[in-house]
């Protein structure tokens, strides 16, 4: 099968490394959508995206939310903060600690984004029949559950696994 990975031998194969680039290459279309249109990078869209579903969290649950490393969490926050699209807001159930929420603006350029990531979505689910793209959510849900729960296997112990 050749799938654009000509040279990589036994990588090519490998589903990590499959998911690895399809998720690159997804992740770099959209970045570039956003970049062009909102001055966006993946990174502050997914918080912003985040913050548009939840309102208002505090870092900790962004950073497990986006899936991100808490770095790159902490810099696409300054990044947003700086353009006045996310604000710290008081936290009411703990006085030590912040909130984090889209500004009116990030609001606007939130709605405005979510038509652009459908039309994408739409874009690449184009050539799928729809019970493919329902096996192809259905596996990856499923494929995203048993990364977890080996996860949380790994840190019990590496004699559970």
């Amino acid at each position: 099968m050749n799938d654009g990975a000509e040279g990589a031998g036994e990588l090519a194969g490998f589903l990590p490394y499959q998911l690895s680039v399809a998720s690159n290459a997804v992740s770099s279309l959209i970045a570039e959508r956003y970049r062009k249109r909102f001055g966006l990078k993946i990174a502050e869209w997914r918080v912003m995206a985040v913050l548009g579903d939840a309102g208002s969290m505090t870092q900790r649950a962004l950073t497990a939310a986006t899936v991100m490393d808490k770095v790159a969490v902490n810099r696409a926050v300054k990044v947003l903060e700086d353009r006045g699209l996310v604000a710290r807001v008081p936290n009411p159930e703990d006085g030590r600690s912040h909130l984090l929420a889209l500004t009116g603006e990030g609001r606007g350029i939130h709605a405005e984004v979510m038509p652009l990531a459908r039309a994408t979505e739409a874009d690449l689910l184009a050539g799928l029949a729809p019970q493919e793209e329902a096996l192809l959510r259905r596996l990856l849900g499923a494929l995203r559950e048993r990364a977890t729960s080996l996860g949380a296997a790994n840190q019990e112990g590496p004699e559970r696994v």
